[in-house]
């Protein structure tokens, strides 16, 4: 069977995981779709404003789709074609089902950002954690997310357009973008941007198809199977690949933007085309970039010298569509992590004014919480990028895993299947506690007491849920009443 089969089995699977799989997880939710959303009920002119469907799942997909689903598939595919099982299964049973209960729970519960949803459904602890732990992870990703786009543009302009310089642009918009009503800047710019964003990824497939390249040609490691670990260090493919494909797969980060189009819902019939096919479409994303790692490249090692994603995102868009669909395509690379940085940082803002109960209707309010937090983005901007990204990475899926056992709540408290989150919910606890028991960035324990640690942890962590079952549904509000308690 060609190669390329594997790809465009994997591209149908996705899409049928969106329309058959993603019913299922709907009606596991209950949505209601003639109940008014908060974009209605609590208008503001700033954050809870009704936009048409279409513009806010382009919306979406730009602020979940940051480097994560270029670079992260990228370093995925050292591993080699298993991958792409990763970012199909976990996409499809993970991915999407995090994203849509993150953003219809915030429906539910009157657009409130991610620490409250967490809170409504695990109990006050974990809420109080949440607020810090998702802070600081949104300020980590609007760093990381400067850094990233500016030196890709640096490489297109002159040379007094510089990585400083790009770095001082950048965070200039992300602060307008953080502070103006969401109309004027954010729901004007993002549709055209996903038009870039929609060229890089079927200028990038076609191009490999239409060239006639081989796909997933490698020499596998050591007469090892074509789905084979083929990390050229050795690395172990879990816990570490599920950690390093995090959006384009699984992405704790969705969770704390959903809640910003949750504001702007118009009713509960959408949430599905929104939230789960945002995470497909950036399924698809991944999916195109890991490809085109294990398809350009002739070997593991080889993808590995090159020196880092973003050489490998500027000789792929070159090399397949040419200098002027090269740049377009960059710019669409470039497109992502600015259309996730600024919403990063302006659900941030959103998060503490929550919890400070500040109203932020007023321009002085935005800005009492928004300067502060650029300061430390700026400070953060500093440190070497590849630190910044690994512990990202681990926050990132921490927080996913966090937001699927909230969600494994929401459903016992409706009487629902919950295995069908709960069991995802396990297998990530798992990962990310054996992750970092052997990451060089944590304990670096053994391979073998990580994995026991992790296993024990997950079941650990099953044990205490399945036991809480009664306090889920006595306590978990299906949703909050017009007064902003729990009905």
């Amino acid at each position: 069977m060609p190669n390329v089969v594997y790809f465009l089995l994997a591209l149908a699977a996705l899409l049928l995981g969106f329309f058959v799989y993603s019913r299922v997880i709907e009606g596991l939710f209950g949505a209601n779709y003639d109940r008014p959303t908060p974009a209605h009920t609590m208008a503001d002119g700033v954050d809870y404003i009704v936009l048409p469907r279409w513009k806010i799942f382009m919306i979406q997909l730009l602020n979940i789709a940051g480097v994560g689903p270029v670079f992260g598939p990228i370093l995925g595919a050292l591993y080699g074609p298993s991958a792409l099982l990763w970012i199909v299964i976990g996409s499809i049973v993970a991915g999407g089902v995090h994203d849509y209960f993150s953003g219809m729970m915030s429906i539910r519960y009157r657009g409130t950002s991610l620490p409250d949803v967490v809170g409504y459904t695990l109990g006050n602890g974990f809420k109080q954690f949440m607020r810090g732990f998702s802070i600081v992870l949104l300020v980590l990703v609007g760093v990381v997310f400067v850094t990233a786009p500016a030196g890709l543009l640096a490489k297109l302009t002159p040379d007094w357009m510089n990585l400083p310089f790009w770095v001082i642009v950048i965070f200039a918009y992300y602060f307008l973008a953080t502070i103006l009503p969401i109309d004027l800047i954010i729901a004007r710019l993002y549709p055209l941007f996903a038009i870039v964003l929609l060229i890089m990824a079927f200028g990038v497939a076609g191009g490999m198809i239409i060239e006639g390249y081989t796909f997933y040609n490698w020499p596998t490691v050591e007469g090892a199977s074509l789905f084979g670990n083929q990390h050229p260090k050795g690395l172990p493919m879990w816990p570490m690949m599920f950690i390093t494909i995090a959006c384009g797969a699984l992405s704790g980060f969705h969770a704390t933007q959903s809640p910003l189009m949750s504001r702007c819902v118009p009713d509960e019939k959408c949430g599905r085309g929104i939230f789960y096919g945002a995470m497909i479409a950036e399924g698809l994303i991944a999916l195109v970039w890991a490809t085109a790692g294990m398809t350009l490249y002739h070997s593991a090692p080889e993808l590995m010298s090159v020196g880092g994603p973003a050489v490998v995102v500027e000789k792929v868009c070159f090399t397949l569509m040419g200098p002027v669909g090269g740049v377009l395509a960059i710019l669409g690379v470039v497109a992502l992590p600015v259309t996730s940085g600024d919403t990063a940082f302006r659900a941030a803002r959103l998060v503490i004014a929550d919890f400070s109960g500040v109203p932020q209707g007023k321009p002085l309010n935005r800005l009492l919480i928004a300067v502060p937090l650029f300061v430390v983005g700026i400070v953060l901007s500093q440190v070497d990028f590849n630190i910044i990204w690994r512990y990202f990475g681990w926050s990132n899926q921490t927080l996913a895993t966090v937001v699927l056992w909230s969600a494994a709540a929401y459903v016992v408290r409706r009487g629902g299947m919950h295995w069908l989150i709960s069991l995802p919910a396990t297998f990530m606890t798992a990962t990310v506690i054996a992750y970092i028991c052997i990451a060089p960035e944590g304990l670096r324990l053994g391979y073998t007491l990580s994995v026991g640690i992790g296993c024990a942890a997950a079941a650990l962590a099953l044990a205490v849920f399945l036991s809480k079952a009664a306090w889920f549904r006595n306590n978990v509000p299906l949703e909050l009443n017009a007064a902003g308690a729990p009905a």
